[in-house]
């Protein structure tokens, strides 16, 4: 009877211990009591001295090598706290508190959770008891000065990144397009280099990020990852100050130790053209774009219409002119010369209203099988139906290549125009659309 009495005193008393490790990187794990197995030694032995107090040393091993004390996002740590919350835990031991936890928040959570489950924490280098005030006060003092610790090894890791930075280092990440990294310098990459190169003075002569990029994937030219290259990546590239060798940390400039790629020239006339605003650019490359129905637009006679321009002071008046006009003179055709403003206005209004139209839209998902097997008659729909409202943001030299790819003969005469689509155009177009060829102006 004593005997079942003293054993059931010995099962009440027993505690099972869990030791929890953490280093923060890989390195050093070999040295004593930076290991995980140092630290680990250090908390058996512990427990081992408390056996007459029933403490035993559970089976599971709970370390996590090479991850921060500033996060509770730990694998060990979480199977810890899974197993407290099941009851396997009566009591956590650990070599230093802030191997927990270096962060003051993090821990009171932790705290909440022994709590709830009336579990022991005990750190083996700092004696102190959690169910105590006093064992509070003086783990709350302890986790303040771990924590102090930990912000001020970040701010001298900062403090040293901003040096080096000013030192025109390059101090790590994802190179730019056109270099690469060889013992932590960025060094030029020529086959590369040469794309940059290409799309800075591409830029020079166009001034268009949308026709740019366009250009760009035709070319094949991709991020350093293998993504494809967009208007917000491209307009990334031209200001990065990296092209002419410069550092940047946080927004100022430093002569860096790598070679420039862009010469200043350049880099100085591209960001003329970048201070001018998009819509202004975008007035500008409608300027210099191709009349919208250059080649397209016949009339009554058969002949041609050319476009051309009057200015009257600041303003520019377009037109389309019969060649017979040209040749023989006013009056030799019954149409002889349209507002280039009126006529382009009236063929995208048709174009647009066949976006709508089902039966285009069946012939249109009929062309392109041919081409894709797996577009469907909702993809085609959805395709024309998307380019609808998106018309009015395209550059006008967008416009104007669709007006190509789309329309085959525009015919004018003395009661109306007739508008001969291209129901290929109107297939590629939806396949473009669908695979998200195409960008607007804002």
């Amino acid at each position: 009877m004593n005997m079942s009495k003293h054993g059931d005193e010995a099962i009440f008393r027993k505690l099972r211990c869990a030791i929890y490790t953490r280093k923060s990187s890989e390195e050093g794990l070999e040295q004593e009591f930076n290991s995980l197995h140092a630290q680990r030694e250090a908390c058996e032995a512990y427990i081992a001295s408390q056996r007459s107090e029933g403490w035993v040393l559970v089976r599971d091993q709970y370390d996590d090598g090479g991850i921060s004390g500033g996060t509770l996002d730990r694998p060990a740590l979480q199977r810890l706290t899974e197993d407290i919350e099941d009851g396997l835990v009566n009591v956590v031991v650990v070599y230093k508190i802030d191997r927990l936890s270096r962060s003051l928040a993090d821990f009171a959570k932790l705290v909440e959770v022994f709590d709830r489950n009336g579990v022991t924490f005990v750190s083996v280098t700092q004696s102190f008891n959690t169910t105590t005030s006093m064992g509070r006060l003086t783990l709350n003092i302890l986790l303040s000065f771990a924590q102090f610790e930990r912000e001020v090894t970040a701010e001298r890791i900062r403090d040293k990144i901003a040096a080096s930075r000013r030192k025109g280092m390059w101090m790590g990440g994802v190179p730019p397009l056109g270099y690469r990294v060889e013992n932590r310098k960025l060094l030029i990459d020529e086959a590369k280099a040469e794309h940059v190169r290409w799309i800075f003075a591409r830029f020079l002569e166009i001034g268009s990020g949308t026709e740019l990029a366009r250009e760009v994937d035709q070319r094949g030219i991709r991020t350093p990852r293998g993504n494809r290259i967009d208007k917000k990546y491209l307009y990334r590239m031209l200001n990065n100050r990296a092209y002419i060798g410069e550092a940047v940390h946080k927004g100022e400039s430093y002569p860096g130790e790598h070679d420039a790629i862009i010469a200043r020239e350049t880099w100085d006339r591209v960001h003329a053209i970048l201070q001018e605003s998009p819509r202004k650019r975008a007035a500008r490359t409608r300027a210099e774009t191709p009349a919208l129905l250059k080649a397209l637009l016949f009339g009554p006679d058969g002949a041609a219409f050319s476009p051309t321009h009057t200015r009257k002071g600041d303003k520019l008046y377009r037109y389309y002119v019969s060649q017979t006009v040209l040749k023989h003179g006013a009056g030799s055709c019954p149409v002889g010369r349209v507002s280039a403003a009126e006529i382009e206005a009236a063929v995208v209004d048709q174009l647009r209203t066949v976006f709508r139209q089902p039966e285009v839209v069946a012939g249109t998902w009929k062309a392109a099988r041919g081409h894709a097997d797996d577009i469907t008659e909702a993809n085609a729909r959805a395709a024309l139906q998307q380019l609808d409202p998106l018309w009015e943001e395209l550059f006008p030299a967008e416009q104007a290549r669709i007006v190509a790819l789309l329309v085959e003969r525009v015919d004018i005469g003395t009661d109306g125009l007739k508008v001969r689509l291209r129901i290929d155009g109107l297939s590629g177009l939806a396949r473009e659309m669908q695979a998200g060829g195409m960008e607007a102006a804002a």
